[in-house]
């Protein structure tokens, strides 16, 4: 599978997911793994902006340089988060391919508790 089809797979696996629903952290664990295991980036993180820093969130893979693409995540023109992933896309279409999963987690990522520095499981 070329990279083009495998960000169209990943991009209907998340729409299968967020048209499902459901509980935030699941669909977003679920986003972050088809990200990671269809489109094939080493790392990809969705971190959450709590206060006026940013929080980890669900994670798979590792990062190698901790200088991961960082696509913001808006809800009704507000940053709530962000989409990493490693390593950086090659083209626009990848980037706009990013931007678009961020626009479609973006109502998942309005983290109404506190971690309380808890970091959230590795997926595998």
């Amino acid at each position: 599978m070329d990279r083009r089809q495998a960000r169209r797979a990943a991009l209907e696996a998340v729409d299968r997911l967020i048209n499902r629903g459901g509980d935030a952290d699941d669909v977003l664990r679920g986003v972050v793994q088809a990200l990671h295991g269809r489109v094939g980036y080493d790392f990809v993180e969705i971190a959450f902006v709590e206060g006026d820093k940013l929080e980890p969130g669900p994670t798979a893979g590792s990062s190698a340089d901790d200088e991961a693409y960082s696509v913001a995540v808006v809800f009704e023109g507000r940053a709530v988060g962000e989409l990493r992933v490693e390593p950086a896309p090659a083209d626009p279409d990848e980037r706009a391919f990013l931007e678009r999963v961020a626009t479609l987690a973006s109502p998942y990522c309005l983290v109404g508790w506190d971690t309380g520095g808890v970091p959230w499981p590795e997926l595998p």
